[in-house]
This record gives structure tokens, sequence and C-alpha cells, in this order.
């Protein structure tokens, strides 16, 4: 993981990070052919967009407050195989890519919280890695749930 200088850095870097989602999500939508796909891509980049203004929040005004709870993780990220990104992919290969791509924000906040230079700063990235644990379970559910369908 990269070396950071300052909080303001690693505030920085979140916010890359997040950018980069919401740029991934769109992209998704752009090239998704179901209307339904569409739609859960768009959500994706609005709530990955609020992620980025909680962090450009905290560095603006060094105030946050974040929550903690338990998430379910349903593992189904982890024994997936990656897939190409393509603009014909089907709707499956895209929930495969969003859960790899959720698991590994997972990853990054969770790593950023033990790497925070104060409490407030911890909770913030324990609470971003809340999130995008979130987002990964909503995959892993609509995974499971058209592949239990289709079998």
């Amino acid at each position: 993981m990269k070396e950071f200088s300052g909080i303001d850095d690693i505030l920085d870097f979140a916010m890359q990070s997040e950018q980069e989602a919401v740029d991934f999500y769109n992209q998704l939508s752009n090239e998704a052919k179901n209307e339904e796909m569409k739609k859960i891509f768009l959500q994706f980049a609005t709530e990955e967009m609020g992620h980025k203004k909680r962090l450009s929040n905290l560095k603006d005004q060094g105030i946050y407050k974040g929550r903690t709870e338990e998430v379910p993780d349903l593992k189904i990220a982890d024994y997936v195989v990656e897939v190409e990104i393509t603009p014909n992919m089907s709707y499956v290969d895209a929930l495969v890519v969003a859960m790899k791509k959720e698991k590994a924000a997972f990853r990054l906040y969770s790593d950023l919280a033990k790497k925070a230079p104060n409490e407030e700063i911890r909770k913030v990235f324990e609470s971003l890695a809340i999130e995008e644990s979130k987002h990964k379970l909503r995959f892993e559910l609509e995974y499971d749930d058209i592949v239990y369908r289709e079998n």
C-alpha cells in the first residue's frame, strides 16, 4: 500500500479511489444493455459520490460521525473468477466485477483504518468499509439469486 505523509494525503487518496469507483459504475451503466442493470450501476455511482463527499467534508471541516455495524459476508466474491470488462458483458459478469471491486474497496478502507492517525479518522474509514461491504453484499445477493434461478 502507498505510504502517506499525513491525514490530507490519506483523504486525497481515498477521494481519488471513490472517484475511480464513480467513473467505473458510470461506465458500466453506460455500457449495460439491461435497463435494471443501468439503474443499479447509476445508484452505486451516486453512493460512491456520497462517500467522496463525506471524505471531502472531513478534510474541509475535520468533522465526521461514523457508525459501526456487522454486515454479513456471503464470500461469493472470494470464489468467482475474474472477468474482463467489455461492453457486451453479461449481467452475471458485471455482478462479478462489481463484487470484486467492492471487496477491494472494503479492504482499502479497512487497511486505512488501521493506519489512521486518530480515533475520528479511524471511524471514518471503518464506516466507509462497512458501506463498501454492504455494496458487496447487495451484489452477492443478486448474483446468488440469478445463479440460483438459472440452475
